[in-house]
């Protein structure tokens, strides 16, 4: 019989060397104070008091990329789904008023594609310098039978850290005044309908974007998810942040009420401004109101309450943000959005 190798069963561990080797002067380019080593040990190590914590409580995510892998792999678009990785990990982080530390991903497919996995990991890399923290390690596996050819999939932890007083949502209540960050569009939940809808709709990925001049439709849908740490870390150092909420999967209904009491809720005012490409799913799907704002951020990316609005917006577009007047705390527990009827329009 001839001898097997492991080869022959559809791993090739060259390739994860390859791999590994690509990556380090990503993952190096990354480090901050309180990183202890490299890539390639058992585990990473971090000083939280080199890192500059005294009573530190640390705050750790796990997400993922959701359906929008399915476009970047069916259009060959790879560069910007690690950024959505580590923006769905940093941005859950940051709401509770901690600052990310560290990063690590997990990368499976059936057969590895060096050079497509590197432009993920790049993207990854780049998602974490945005943030602030660092790419200490992660997990490549390759495991044929499991996955189509061409096909991958994503997974992100994050740890972060913060005084043990600095933890949010804090002291929120009526009257506090609730600001919108803008997105850059559908960010990294909803997919499975956006994809239902273009199917239904009979278009293709590469025809020119119906609503934004001079990217296909692809690229428009594949622009990454924003990072909002440090304009957002900088707001709550200034001691002017109360609470605030990442818009992911469920919505402003749906993730709002987790930086409120339970006595509480918020009333939105609509119509506010948002890209293009949620009016056109709107129509194109013929999507009701309701339901494009329980599965879409619809243009509002994070939620930030405050009680000196004036203050808070200043120092954002110090930032380099963009923040408007959403809305507000009220006494009644529930999420009213006005004006609904014409957010789409």
């Amino acid at each position: 019989m001839t001898s097997v190798t492991y080869r022959d069963a559809g791993v090739d561990i060259e390739a994860g060397d390859a791999l590994v080797e690509a990556i380090k002067p990503l993952a190096k380019a990354t480090t901050r104070a309180g990183v202890m080593g490299g890539l390639g040990g058992f585990g990473a190590l971090f000083d939280l008091k080199a890192a500059g914590f005294s009573d530190p409580i640390l705050v750790s995510t796990t997400d993922g990329v959701g359906t929008k892998l399915k476009i970047a792999i069916d259009t060959g678009i790879h560069d910007y789904v690690g950024i959505d990785l580590v923006a769905m990990c940093v941005n859950d982080l940051v709401v509770q008023g901690a600052a990310p530390l560290f990063f690590l991903d997990y990368f499976a497919t059936g057969a590895l594609d060096v050079a497509a996995a590197q432009r993920v990991i790049a993207g990854i890399a780049e998602g974490c310098r945005i943030a602030g923290c660092a790419l200490v390690g992660g997990e490549t596996a390759e495991m044929p039978g499991m996955y189509a050819k061409g096909d991958y999939d994503l997974a992100g932890f994050s740890v972060g850290a913060a005084e043990r007083g600095n933890l949010l949502p804090a002291a929120v209540g009526p009257g506090d005044a609730i600001l919108g960050l803008p997105s850059s569009g559908v960010h990294s939940n909803g997919f499975s309908l956006v994809r239902k809808i273009i199917a239904l709709a009979g278009l293709d990925w590469h025809a020119a974007a119906p609503f934004a001049s001079g990217q296909t439709l692809a690229e428009t849908l594949m622009a990454p998810t924003r990072i909002y740490v440090q304009p957002m870390l900088a707001l709550h150092r200034a001691g002017l942040l109360k609470g605030a909420a990442h818009i992911t999967g469920g919505g402003l209904p749906g993730n709002l009420p987790r930086a409120l009491p339970e006595t509480c809720g918020a009333a939105l005012n609509g119509p506010w401004a948002m890209p293009a490409i949620f009016p056109f799913l709107a129509k194109a799907g013929n999507v009701a109101p309701e339901e494009m704002l329980r599965v879409f951020n619809c243009g509002v990316g994070m939620t930030l309450i405050v009680s000196d609005a004036e203050a808070a917006m200043a120092l954002l577009r110090q930032q380099g943000e963009a923040p408007f007047l959403l809305g507000q705390v009220t006494d009644r527990p529930g999420i009213e959005i006005s004006g609904t009827d014409r957010l789409f329009a």
